[in-house]
């Protein structure tokens, strides 16, 4: 082999290492700094949350149940006080029913005892003593019953208790006064169970 052959060819090795070193370096390069993912990039554009507005929205909803939760009491002690309320009418008022069946009794009672006053009958009739005595026994029963007679005779009118079957004139009398009772009325603890029913004075004509 001649000398320039080897020239050449110490040459070529020479070019070569110097390729294969400059590749290398990129490559080194290249590692050094790496290019961001596709997943960092999603990351950086999607900062977390703030810490206080999480805070905020917690306290928002941690109040949301608390309304809710008070709510539901309230709710739950007014069906409370309302079922206590109907527990306590029905005992108080239980009766009413009753009450509306037997006054006719009541209201027969009383006119018997009327008609037989009427009659100028003997105050020491057995029949009158002992219709008398019914009436004194079954108004008893009524009162410890919590039931209160309705007899307006010269009171005012009241709408609210009374039931005006006429208006009469009477000069002797206030207006808009019950002048007469045509049928008592009844109260079970103060409810009305019947009103009563009167006759109404009013103010003569041109008075």
């Amino acid at each position: 082999m001649t000398k320039e052959n080897d020239e050449s060819d110490v040459n070529s090795d020479t070019n070569s290492d110097a390729n294969i070193d400059e590749s290398a370096s990129a490559q080194l390069e290249d590692a050094g700094e790496p290019t961001p993912s596709e997943s960092d990039q999603q990351v950086d554009d999607h900062p977390p949350e703030d810490a206080d507005s999480a805070l905020e929205n917690a306290l928002a909803e941690a109040e949301k149940f608390r309304d809710l939760a008070l709510r539901s009491e309230a709710e739950m002690q007014n069906l409370r006080k309302r079922s206590e309320r109907d527990v306590q009418n029905a005992h108080k008022f239980g009766v009413e029913r009753l009450v509306q069946n037997l006054l006719p009794v009541m209201d027969s009672l009383e006119k018997a005892i009327e008609i037989s006053e009427q009659a100028e009958t003997p105050e020491d009739d057995p029949q009158l003593e002992g219709l008398r005595l019914c009436l004194k026994l079954f108004s008893e029963v009524l009162e410890k019953e919590g039931i209160a007679v309705i007899d307006p005779l010269g009171t005012p009118f009241d709408p609210n208790l009374h039931e005006a079957l006429s208006m009469i004139e009477n000069p002797d009398l206030e207006p808009n006064s019950v002048m007469a009772v045509i049928q008592k009325g009844y109260q079970l603890h103060e409810r009305l169970v019947r009103p009563a029913m009167v006759m109404v004075s009013k103010a003569p004509e041109g008075a």
